[in-house]
C-alpha cells in the first residue's frame, strides 16, 4: 500500500508541475501570437493548451489507478491510467487535425499576411526551453514512479519541443524572405508531427489494452525462472500482460505426478520467488502445476507462449 501511495503522490507532483507549466506557457502563447499576428505561435499555444488538460486527466486518473482492489475491480483500478494515456493521444491526434485545418485554410485563402514580430520569436524560444525542462521533469518522475502516463507525457512535451522548434524555424524564415504564408507552411507541418506522435502513443498503449505489448526477454527470464527450480519442468501457456507499470503473469509447468500435494505446491512457489528474482514490478503470479507426460490438455491448448514459441519468432527474425 505505501508504494501505491507513493506513486500516487509522484504522479500527482508531476501533473501539478505540467499544469502550471503548461498553463503559464500556453496563455503567454497564444496572447503573443495574437499580438504578433502569427499563426504557427497561436496553434503552438493551442497544443500546450491540450497539455493543461492532459495534466487536469493526471491528476484524476493518480486518484484512481492507485485505488486498491474491490469486488467490482479484482485487478484493482491501474487501467485507468491505461486508458488515460489512450485519452492523451486521441487530444493530440484532434489537435493535430484542427492544427492542420485551421493552417491550410490560411495558406489558401489568398490573404496576403505580413510576417510575424520579433516578439514572436522571442515567446518561441522561451517555450523551447520551458517544454525542454518540463519534459525532463516528467520523464524522470515517470521513470521513478514506472507510469506510462507520465512517460507517455513525456514524450508529447518532448513532440513540443521539436513543434517550437519548427514555429521557431518558420517564423526565421518569414522573417528572412518576408514571406507571411511561411508560418502557415511550419504550422502545418506541425499539425503532422502532433498526429503522428498521437499515433505513436496509441499503438503502444493498445498493446496493453489487448493485454499483449510483454516483450520476448520478459517470456525468457519466466521460462528460466522455471528451469532453475529442481522439480519444475515443461513451462508453457505462458501469458504475460501489463496493468499500468505491473505485470501479471500466467504459467503452467510440470512436476512429477507421484508427489504429494505439499511437495508440487513447495516446488511452484519456488518457481514464482525465481520469476520475482528476475523481473520488476509484478503485479501476481498464477501458476497451475500438472503431472509431467500428462498431454490430455495439451491439444486444447489456444493460448499463451512455450519455449518453442519464443525460440520460433528469434529464428524468424534472424532469417
Amino acid at each position: 500500500m505505501g508504494a501505491n501511495v507513493d506513486r500516487a503522490a509522484l504522479i500527482r507532483r508531476a501533473s501539478l508541475i505540467a499544469l502550471l507549466g503548461n498553463l503559464v506557457l500556453a496563455a503567454a502563447k497564444i496572447s503573443v501570437g495574437l499580438i504578433a499576428d502569427s499563426f504557427a505561435v497561436i496553434g503552438d499555444g493551442v497544443d500546450t493548451s491540450v497539455d493543461v488538460l492532459i495534466a487536469v486527466v493526471q491528476l484524476f486518473i493518480a486518484g484512481i489507478a492507485t485505488r486498491p482492489a474491490d469486488a467490482e475491480h479484482p485487478w484493482g483500478h491501474g487501467r485507468a491510467e491505461t486508458i488515460g494515456t489512450a485519452g492523451i493521444s486521441f487530444l493530440l491526434f484532434f489537435a493535430g487535425f484542427q492544427l492542420i485545418a485551421h493552417s491550410a485554410g490560411e495558406l489558401f485563402s489568398n490573404t496576403e499576411r505580413a510576417a510575424p514580430q520579433n516578439i514572436a520569436i522571442v515567446i518561441t524560444l522561451i517555450s523551447i526551453a520551458g517544454k525542454l525542462l518540463l519534459a525532463l521533469n516528467q520523464y524522470q518522475l515517470g521513470k521513478k514512479s514506472n507510469s506510462k502516463l507520465l512517460i507517455a507525457n513525456a514524450k508529447n512535451m518532448t513532440a513540443d519541443i521539436v513543434i517550437s522548434a519548427g514555429v521557431l524555424a518558420g517564423l526565421l524564415c518569414s522573417k528572412l524572405f518576408k514571406i507571411g504564408s511561411i508560418d502557415s507552411i511550419a504550422a502545418i507541418l506541425i499539425g503532422v508531427w502532433v498526429m503522428r506522435t498521437a499515433i505513436n502513443i496509441f499503438i503502444g498503449v493498445n498493446a496493453e489494452l489487448m493485454d499483449g505489448g510483454a516483450l520476448k526477454e520478459q517470456y525468457k527470464s519466466v521460462f528460466e525462472a522455471v528451469h532453475s527450480v529442481q522439480g519444475a519442468g515443461n513451462p508453457h501457456r505462458t501469458r504475460i500482460r501489463q496493468i499500468a507499470g505491473y505485470l501479471d503473469i500466467d504459467i503452467d509447468i510440470e512436476v512429477d505426478g507421484q508427489l504429494s500435494l505439499q511437495a508440487a505446491h513447495s516446488i511452484a512457489t519456488q518457481v514464482e520467488n525465481a520469476i520475482r528474482v528476475r523481473l520488476e514490478n509484478i503485479f501476481d503470479i498464477m501458476i497451475h502445476v500438472e503431472p509431467a507426460g500428462d498431454s490430455s490438455s495439451m491439444g486444447n491448448e489456444a493460448y499463451g507462449l512455450s519455449e518453442k514459441n519464443v525460440e520460433e519468432d528469434n529464428e524468424t527474425g534472424r532469417s
